[in-house]
């Protein structure tokens, strides 16, 4: 049977400098939760999510990820079973939509482009954007752009995602 857990923070830790960004952190996530986490700007939201996916280390306590220390994955395991949606969406400007959801899963995963692309035309539908295919993020509105970064991730088939 899989573990239950998939995301454990064990009193995590995170500085910029003299600023104590993540203080003793807790959380624990099984398998189909939803989480959202609230705060002021500045608490640390953004910080516990880029530990998480790590992209940010952290510099006490441990994050677990399906059992096993966050430590022991290599970044691209991590950045193929985490998924994250970031507060700017990082769509690539001088890609389309359908290459910015390409892109990843056939670099990363060595998947066929012409998979790759019946993939995305189905996110795509399924975000109600196909009709956007062919353009440019510059061409979106904030509401298309933030449905294309969720496509784009989605592509990778990530284990868990983190929206920022």
């Amino acid at each position: 049977m899989a573990e239950k857990r998939i995301l454990e923070l064990k009193n995590v830790n995170k500085y910029y400098e003299n600023v104590h960004v993540l203080k003793d952190v807790n959380l624990t996530v099984e398998r189909g939760d939803a989480w959202a986490i609230i705060g002021p700007s500045g608490s640390g939201k953004s910080t516990m999510l880029y530990c998480i996916n790590s992209l940010e280390p952290i510099q006490g306590g441990e994050i677990f990820f399906q059992g096993k220390k966050l430590s022991e994955y290599n970044k691209l395991e991590i950045h193929e079973s985490i998924g994250i949606i970031f507060q700017n969406y990082n769509l690539f400007p001088h890609l389309t939509v359908l290459d910015n959801i390409t892109l990843a899963p056939h670099k990363v995963k060595k998947i066929p482009m012409n998979q790759c692309r019946k993939k995305a035309i189905k996110l795509l539908e399924k975000v109600g954007l196909a009709h956007k295919k062919d353009a440019f993020p510059h061409e979106l509105s904030g509401g298309q752009a933030q449905r294309i970064a969720i496509a784009r991730s989605m592509a990778m088939e990530p284990k868990i995602m983190l929206y920022d």
